[in-house]
């Protein structure tokens, strides 16, 4: 029997997992999502007819095909610093422990039909979610679904200007449990994809099965802010911009005032959140003027909504980000924008969804590895004919 790079997509949201899989050579035979918006934007650009648009409690495991990969992003609201932090049995991320359930169910109901490999991203607060409990009981449970595990933690920064770190759970039903010497051989080998906070957390539980692998550097990013900037779309009015202005720290109005002066553009981007400025708990502007924006974020309110700002030949500009520059930080440049669904939902969609290059990076460097192996070990298994 030969393994297919074949893949189902849990919480697939617009593809955008979906996108970096396929580009490694990946087909997704299965994606799942509840969202109505969602699935429309995910079929403008994947036909196929593959999207169910279902919630997750609601389908049953042999619903699934048999497929070699299995991810899921589920919801962070609750694993999350920016949000509830109620942890895994709680709230939409409580919706893991349907994925688990969807699993075991593949198992039990067609012989074999497992997936050999899973891949579970969510916000790096998930390793310290519950004081580190909620990833230790997740990872606990995919043990006992026979997967080894390990971790990684990327941001997609070394990829696309954008602040946007994510903890990423590599699972594999094929790892051997690991010494302790084997453990901190892997773990001394330097690389950022598995930085000192995620080696603290595996020393820390020896009684997870784990399976760790080398894994490179990541890359140095190649583009800054100014690359991904849609020169098209249309700046605020003056008074619009200078209520922005006036909402910033002194040290940030100084630092626009210093950007004026140059001939050429400089970009930067801007969030407002709740600050004691002038003494006053109030909306401040924050900006960030170092090549790359704050992680995209789902539109819910006001605040949520980033800001793109430049300053240049005597000048100062604002406006909000807009749909085709949030594909472009979320390293998705190609893909179709809708034109019959809200700016909202298309940006709730990108907002809410994994980069691609951080995807096709870790297919690229893990998930095509481990299957070329797996291949070639089941290849030199078989009896001679």
């Amino acid at each position: 029997m030969k393994l297919e790079k074949t893949a189902a997509d849990f919480f697939a949201g617009i593809g955008l997992v979906t996108m970096g899989l396929v580009k490694q050579g990946w087909e997704v035979k299965y994606a799942l999502d509840y969202s109505d918006e969602k699935r429309r934007m995910y079929e403008g650009n994947f036909r196929g007819g593959h999207y169910h648009h279902k919630d997750i409690r609601e389908i049953s495991g042999i619903e699934v095909p048999k497929v070699t990969l299995a991810h899921a992003s589920f919801p962070c609201a609750n694993l999350s610093v920016a949000g509830s932090r109620t942890g895994l049995h709680s709230g939409e991320s409580s919706t893991f422990w349907d994925f688990v359930r969807l699993i075991s169910e593949m198992g039990e109901l067609r012989c074999g039909g497992k997936p050999p490999f899973i891949l579970i991203e969510n916000v790096e607060g998930f390793l310290t979610s519950g004081c580190g409990e909620d990833l230790i009981v997740a990872l606990t449970a995919l043990n006992n679904l026979g997967y080894a595990v390990d971790i990684l933690v990327i941001d997609a920064a070394h990829f696309v200007p954008q602040s946007r770190v994510r903890l990423f759970i590599l699972g594999n039903l094929f790892g051997l449990s690991q010494t302790c010497d084997e453990l901190e051989q892997i773990m001394s080998k330097p690389t950022d994809a598995r930085p000192q906070k995620v080696k603290n957390f595996i020393a820390a539980n020896p009684t997870i099965r784990w399976s760790l692998r080398k894994v490179p550097d990541l890359p140095q990013r190649t583009i800054n802010l100014a690359d991904i900037v849609d020169e098209t779309e249309q700046w605020w009015a003056k008074e619009r911009t200078e209520y922005l202005f006036n909402q910033m720290f002194e040290r940030h109005q100084a630092q626009i005032r210093l950007m004026m002066q140059n001939e050429y553009w400089l970009y930067g981007t801007v969030f407002r959140r709740m600050r004691v400025r002038d003494g006053i708990k109030q909306s401040t502007a924050e900006l960030r003027t170092d090549g790359i924006a704050g992680c995209l974020r789902t539109p819910k309110g006001g605040s949520a909504r980033q800001i793109i700002v430049r300053a240049g030949k005597g000048r100062f500009d604002a406006r909000l980000i807009n749909a085709r520059e949030s594909a472009r930080l979320m390293g998705a440049s190609e893909y179709l924008i809708p034109e019959n669904i809200s700016l909202n939902n298309i940006l709730f969609g990108f907002g809410d969804a994994v980069c691609v290059p951080v995807i096709e990076w870790i297919a690229k460097n893990y998930l095509n590895l481990l299957f070329d192996e797996l291949n070639s070990a089941m290849k030199t298994s078989l009896p001679a004919a």
